[in-house]
């Protein structure tokens, strides 16, 4: 039988489109990796060099990296920068101090950056008896495996001959003490006597412009969309990014460490938006961030509050395929990269979760808007607690997963928003009998599987 000459010449164009895609995609890397080398060239300067690595999962220990890289810096003392996704036994051998700032997500596990250190290094020894190395732990003691991953990076260090250079500094949920002690720590390596105080962070004053219950009667509890606007000055920020809320001390008693949330906006929309949950204790008392600015803070009310870049959650280029996949309250941060996208892009497929359609149909007006327009390619909602339906999020993962493998082998990625326990352990439960896993922790390690969940 004859080829027909058009299907070979069409099928020519895809092949054409999907190696220019993976083009672009390995140029992006490249391109971001060559920018974090800039920034840790600008700090080397001549003498020996301090390895500074970094795990983080919310941005919070990138910044606190290059925070020890300045300092280090302002002593004289040169200082390389290098996330855990670029880290292997090679980069630690090549240096006799190293110090690494390691974050613990949930129970005890790593950040999604540092899955391929986990598998192709934590997996075996090394040896890396010249090597001397400080480690940073954070954690949250809320629980069980507090800083279990900064646990289990010392004690492969210590396994495979490295020597620390001091026990192990654990931080709870930002704690501006431990961040000190930290900081005490270098002052002894870089022989300064005094360094600037990195706690607390310098914050800005926002008003509150909307206060809106946006779901009554919800059998899953009150969540509130809020909006702030800059009093002094207009930060800039970007879809993944998240703000950090200063909560006011209680009773005259010290003010505890700050709330974060996924910022559900742009810039360009002059203010900072939220989806907030009022949560509740056992005994119905509201909790104490979200109580305080759902039902305490009123319309014209001003905080503190400051934006902090989350580059692990920073969105992929307009023509790359964006897969949005979250529940409740975490649609706040998949809204932001959807208000990022054009109809012109790669296409966009958003599956969310909630208790009922009736009453939790979050931003449903504007979804519908962007399917129309074609900024949302598709969109598949589950909602568990309603007679015909029952399902959860990682139900819709399942359901679809032709669908997936295919956004996926044309170059697709994966965005999940929501919370740790239930959704997210399920989606990647769903994603892993989709995909397969090893195909799962490969989209991983190259970034094309990221998280924001809480």
């Amino acid at each position: 039988m004859t080829a027909d000459p058009l299907r070979w010449l069409w099928a020519a164009v895809a092949v054409g489109l999907w190696l220019l895609l993976i083009g672009l995609i390995v140029w992006r890397r490249r391109r971001a990796a060559a920018q974090v080398r800039a920034r840790s060239q600008g700090l080397a300067g001549d003498g020996e060099v301090v390895l500074v690595a970094f795990a983080s999962q919310t941005g919070f220990g990138e910044e606190l990296a290059w925070m020890t890289a300045r300092a280090l810096g302002d002593a004289g003392v040169g200082a390389r920068v290098l996330s855990f996704a670029d880290l292997d036994a090679a980069a630690l051998k090549s240096v006799s101090r190293a110090l690494l700032i390691v974050s613990t997500t949930g129970e005890g596990d790593p950040p999604d950056a540092a899955a391929r250190f986990v598998r192709k290094t934590m997996d075996g020894q090394a040896d890396l008896s010249a090597l001397r190395y400080g480690l940073l732990a954070l954690g949250d003691r809320t629980y069980d495996q507090f800083c279990g991953f900064g646990h289990a990076v010392d004690g492969w260090l210590r396994r495979s001959g490295a020597e620390p250079l001091f026990d192990t500094v654990e931080v709870d949920d930002g704690e501006a003490g431990a961040i000190r002690h930290w900081q005490h720590q270098l002052n002894q390596i870089t022989g300064a006597v005094a360094a600037p105080d990195w706690t607390p962070p310098a914050y800005d004053r926002w008003r509150l412009v909307e206060q809106a219950l946006v779901n009554p009667g919800s059998p899953g509890g009150e969540a509130y969309r809020l909006a702030l606007a800059p009093v002094d000055r207009a930060p800039d920020w970007s879809a993944g990014d998240i703000a950090e809320v200063g909560v006011p001390a209680v009773d005259a008693g010290p003010a505890p460490g700050a709330r974060e949330y996924s910022i559900a906006s742009l810039p360009g929309d002059g203010r900072v938006e939220f989806l907030i949950r009022l949560m509740r204790h056992a005994d119905g008392t509201p909790g104490l961030a979200s109580g305080w600015l759902t039902q305490d803070l009123a319309v014209g009310g001003e905080i503190d509050m400051r934006l902090r870049a989350n580059r692990a959650f920073h969105g992929p280029d307009d023509a790359t395929p964006m897969i949005l996949i979250g529940n409740g309250t975490g649609l706040a941060g998949l809204r932001a990269h959807l208000k990022a996208r054009t109809a012109a892009g790669g296409g966009a497929w958003l599956m969310f979760g909630e208790r009922s359609r009736a009453h939790d149909a979050f931003f449903d007006d504007e979804l519908q808007a962007w399917l129309a327009s074609g900024v949302l390619t598709r969109m598949d909602r589950a909602f568990s607690r309603d007679a015909d339906d029952g399902r959860y999020v990682q139900h819709l993962v399942a359901e679809q997963a032709e669908t997936l493998r295919d956004w996926i082998a044309r170059g697709g990625v994966i965005y999940v928003c929501g919370s740790l326990e239930g959704m997210s352990r399920g989606v990647h439960a769903a994603l892993e009998a989709a995909l397969g896993a090893d195909v799962v922790l490969t989209l991983l390690e190259d970034g094309r599987y990221r998280r924001d969940v809480y």
